[in-house]
């Protein structure tokens, strides 16, 4: 079978069913991570980013070319998580901009495409290292570019690419060490030969379940019966609000907060009198109810959706999710005028525990993103938090470095306020930056002050390994206790506490003043102030401070300044 061009509606066929190889593997993928860490997420990352534009490829409805390319490069832009997504999702990004101004996709527009998508990922990425997705698709890339020529037929040109792309990743333990060392290959290259895998499989015409979960509306492609039944929230709620007095931007965001907490598919679009109100829920009696406290209702209908005829109810609501995406667009772009005026500055920052979450608050953290090391946020979580906070400048803690290119993506996306990321690669650092802020100096005085404190801030963590390898010379066993430094494992063993006290004894020379130790939601605090009364009869001349941090898998989390 000989296939010269391939037009949107078969690219959309192929990116789905990359996206569906991509997830269905994304746990082995995982398992290819160097550190034998039991949040090591390259797969889980990488898969949620592509399905992030999955999700807006499937709700399309006419698909041509410029539509396909926008829902793929800003689905997989605002949904990238990791660096492995951040960089996957600028491959894509390039690659769209290759292909968007073309109805037909033969072998040199492709080709043309995938430089572009490396010229893209290999910009976004401050210091490039070879031997990862950046190494295997720029492989890729260059395989496409030699066989302009050759052939026309794609599914030899996409069969060899894939070949070469394979061929490249057989190579990366070769380009780092730390790979062959550990007997893996990159992981995040084997994300992405297993996206080109899923595309030549539609490519071919096998046989592919296309539907992809939390769509936000049917696709052309297929829509599984299943998918149709399986409805979380029963009733289609609608109304106006005509309103006692003009809502205040805060009261809509609790407003939609609020729904948000009983519902989804959520639209409130308000003006000086009225407020259109939309929302999938269970109970809309609570809907109502909170909705009276702010005027009288009209046009109010409420629709069983497990009754009514399935395609209409999923076409409507692709119809009010645009809605409600357009809004939320026109939202950023034109910044709304506050009650109150904007304070200077503001902090975001990335957390882990319970704990650590009330010191940055304490310390004048404005909004918190949840889950740092056990699911990275996206670089959408990211922009709207940054909308959240109410001031002229905002800076970002990332706190772990698998989020600051998410990070650098999502204020590179921001154009009505000004946004600094301090790239703090662990939660020690993020205190630290905030200790150091000083209110009366302007932002670029600070930035450059918590830049250099953070160099001065060496951190700990104590996890378990979820597999056996060997590491840098240290041989691991699954269940053994890791001390992870900033930049490679410091102590590897069976019992906890050597484990902890052997790490300490590794960060803490003569220079040292300061010890902190973050005690995670599996560690009793006898255990931890028995910890901090080693350590200050052992290093006298240090301080030593002991807070509950509740972070989940880190037993602790140790800073030395």
């Amino acid at each position: 079978m000989e296939i010269n061009t391939i037009d949107a509606s078969l690219l959309a066929k192929m990116f789905l069913a990359g996206a569906k190889n991509l997830d269905a593997k994304k746990e082995w993928i995982n398992e290819l991570n160097v550190f034998p860490v039991p949040d090591g997420d390259t797969g889980t990352n990488m898969s949620m980013t592509i399905l992030s534009a999955a999700k807006e490829v499937s709700a399309l409805e006419n698909i041509t070319m410029p539509d396909l390319a926008k829902a793929i490069s800003s689905g997989s832009l605002r949904g990238a998580r990791g660096n492995s997504g951040v960089i996957l999702s600028q491959l894509f990004r390039g690659f769209t901009k290759g292909i968007s101004n073309y109805e037909k996709l033969d072998v040199v527009v492709l080709s043309d495409a995938m430089q572009k998508a490396v010229e893209t990922a290999y910009k976004a990425v401050m210091k490039p290292k070879e031997g990862t997705i950046l190494t295997v698709a720029k492989g890729a890339a260059d395989k496409a570019l030699s066989l302009i020529g050759e052939t026309e037929d794609l599914t030899v040109f996409l069969d060899e690419i894939i070949q070469e792309a394979e061929e490249v990743l057989s190579r990366t333990p070769e380009m780092l060490p730390v790979l062959k060392q550990a007997g893996v290959v990159d992981s995040g290259g084997q994300g992405l030969v297993e996206v080109l895998k899923g595309a030549y499989d539609a490519l071919m015409g096998k046989e592919i379940d296309y539907t992809i979960e939390g769509a936000a509306a049917s696709s052309p492609i297929k829509i599984s019966a299943q998918a149709q039944e399986d409805i979380k929230f029963g009733y289609c709620t609608e109304f106006i609000i005509v309103l006692n007095q003009e809502l205040t931007d805060q009261q809509v965001y609790e407003f939609k907060g609020f729904l948000e907490s009983i519902g989804d598919s959520i639209v409130v679009v308000a003006d000086e009198e009225i407020v259109k109100v939309h929302v999938h829920t269970n109970d809309p009696g609570l809907a109502i109810q909170r909705a009276l406290t702010y005027g009288s209702l009209s046009k109010i209908k409420i629709d069983n959706m497990r009754e009514e005829h399935q395609e209409k109810l999923i076409k409507d609501a692709q119809k009010l999710a645009a809605a409600q995406k357009a809004q939320k667009e026109e939202q950023r772009l034109q910044e709304p005028a506050p009650d109150a005026p904007r304070k200077k500055i503001g902090f975001i920052s990335v957390s882990i525990g319970a704990g650590i979450n009330e010191i940055f608050k304490g310390l004048g953290v404005d909004y918190i993103i949840e889950g740092g090391q056990t699911m990275n946020p996206s670089t959408e979580d990211i922009i709207n938090a940054i909308d959240e906070v109410h001031a002229e400048t905002v800076f970002i803690l990332p706190n772990n470095k698998n989020i600051i290119l998410a990070a650098n993506q999502a204020a590179s996306l921001i154009e009505h306020k000004a946004v600094i990321v301090i790239p703090t690669k662990t939660i020690p650092q993020g205190i630290t930056a905030l200790v150091n802020y000083i209110p009366d100096k302007d932002a670029k005085d600070n930035e450059q002050r918590m830049l250099e404190e953070i160099q001065n801030v060496k951190t700990g963590q104590v996890t378990y390994a979820v597999r056996d390898t060997l590491i840098e010379d240290k041989e691991i066993r699954q269940g053994d206790y890791m001390g992870i430094g900033d930049s490679s494992i410091l102590s590897v063993g069976k019992d906890r506490g050597d484990v902890v006290r052997d790490m300490a004894s590794k960060l803490i020379d003569e220079d040292s003043a300061i010890i902190s130790i973050y005690y995670g939601e599996d560690i009793k605090e006898e255990e931890a102030q028995e910890f901090a009364s080693y350590l200050e009869e052992t290093y006298p001349d240090c301080e030593v401070e002991v807070h509950s941090g509740g972070q989940p898998i880190y037993y602790y989390v140790i800073s030395v300044e």
